[in-house]
């Protein structure tokens, strides 16, 4: 018997579950957002208590774990990847993520390079780093005290809680399966739009589209609960947001192309790239390539997409086939065009403006409806924080 007793069985999953979210809040804000990112920071009456907990629960050493996931950021889905599911398998990086944070956390100089700015105060250095090991046993001592021997079923779901949703799920299923908002370079997704369970880590695809964000959300649909703390935390004076991502604004009644039209496009390539692929490209390629083969198709999606780069005869390929659609062959050339633009911000300031302005009246001149459409919502692009 513990010290707390005649708790029923589903109180005691419910003290489970709370004590697994206080870590996972611990993961997001503190090693994630704050230490790895610098998206946040922290007052010191968090900083410590994240920090405490951490070494409680699950061991971590703060400089192996920001270190390993600024490498993954550096090196995402490459053989430098430490846990990529392309590389190494889904099921390698989802059952056996533990072991693979164990294995890279051994590597030297992945902990000099991507290591840096970590706590290196005297706790740091002679107790949490020094001994991870102590506080995962002080809480299991805590816990039987406590809890009596359901307290060592807590402990084993507090000790496997972090490596399976962080280590496994998020680092595995979250490059491998959900819906992506962004076209970053990698396969990051999105696996739910409600991030509750892993405090908002399961918005993937929207941290990868802007790593030094504290806010995870990207869409009105969208819920980060570690931005929920965060924002929680700043109203207490117990933390400051450093970074977020921006967010483009549309005014369907706004008719000239301005100053606030270009910095919205310029300073957010990402976004303007992301919905010119779902409003324009998509609608385009669904009624344009129904009329090609089986393997003229697969090319143009590749190109089209960005998802390819051709040699010699697979480029001829594509241009005779782009001659034989004149729609896809004006949605190509503004494509291109769009891109161009960010390759113009050397100029000043009157000759960007001019190249976007060129950019939307070109756009409206095809004749292609979504492109069309596209380019007048583009005309109310402004940003909002």
């Amino acid at each position: 018997m513990g010290l707390v007793s005649g708790l029923s069985g589903w109180q005691l999953v419910g003290i489970a579950l709370v004590l697994t979210h206080i870590t996972i809040v611990a993961v997001t804000v503190f090693l994630h957002r704050s230490q790895a990112h610098g998206s946040v920071e922290l007052g010191a009456i968090p900083f410590h208590f994240f920090r405490f907990w951490l070494w409680l629960t699950t061991a971590i050493v703060t400089i192996e774990w920001v270190a390993i996931h600024r490498k993954h950021h550096a090196k995402c889905e490459t053989e430098e990847d430490p846990h990529s599911p392309q590389i190494k398998g889904l099921n390698s990086v989802l059952w056996g993520g533990l072991l693979l944070y164990r294995k890279e956390a051994q590597n030297q100089e992945t902990l000099d390079k991507y290591g840096r700015g970590t706590p290196k105060d005297w706790l740091e250095n002679n107790l949490y780093r020094k001994h991870p090991n102590i506080g995962i046993g002080v809480m299991l001592a805590l816990n039987i005290v406590l809890f009596g021997w359901a307290g060592l079923a807590i402990w084993i779901t507090q000790m496997l809680w972090i490596p399976f949703w962080a280590a496994g799920v998020i680092n595995g299923v979250a490059h491998f399966w959900g819906y992506r908002n962004w076209n970053t370079p990698d396969q990051a997704r999105n696996i739910s739009p409600l991030g509750i369970l892993i405090g908002g880590e399961e918005l993937h695809n929207n941290h990868h589209a802007f790593a030094s964000s504290a806010r995870l959300s990207n869409k009105w649909y969208e819920l980060d609960i570690g931005w929920f703390y965060i924002r929680l935390m700043e109203v207490l004076n117990l933390a400051k947001v450093k970074t977020v991502a921006p967010r483009l604004k549309v005014d369907t009644n706004k008719l000239t192309v301005d100053l606030d039209t270009m910095t919205a496009v310029l300073g957010n390539r990402l976004q303007v790239v992301s919905n010119f692929g779902r409003q324009v490209m998509k609608p385009v390629m669904r009624q344009e390539l129904s009329t090609y083969n089986k393997a003229d198709r697969t090319l143009l999606q590749r190109v089209l997409t960005g998802a390819a780069e051709l040699d010699a005869s697979a480029k001829a390929r594509f241009h005779t086939l782009l001659d034989d659609s004149p729609v896809l062959q004006s949605v190509y050339d503004s494509q291109q065009q769009l891109h161009e633009l960010w390759g113009r911000t050397t100029s000043n300031q009157q000759a960007r403006l001019e190249s976007v302005q060129q950019w939307v009246q070109d756009a409206e001149e095809t004749g292609v409806q979504s492109l069309q459409t596209f380019a007048q919502k583009l005309r109310g692009y402004s940003m909002v924080a």
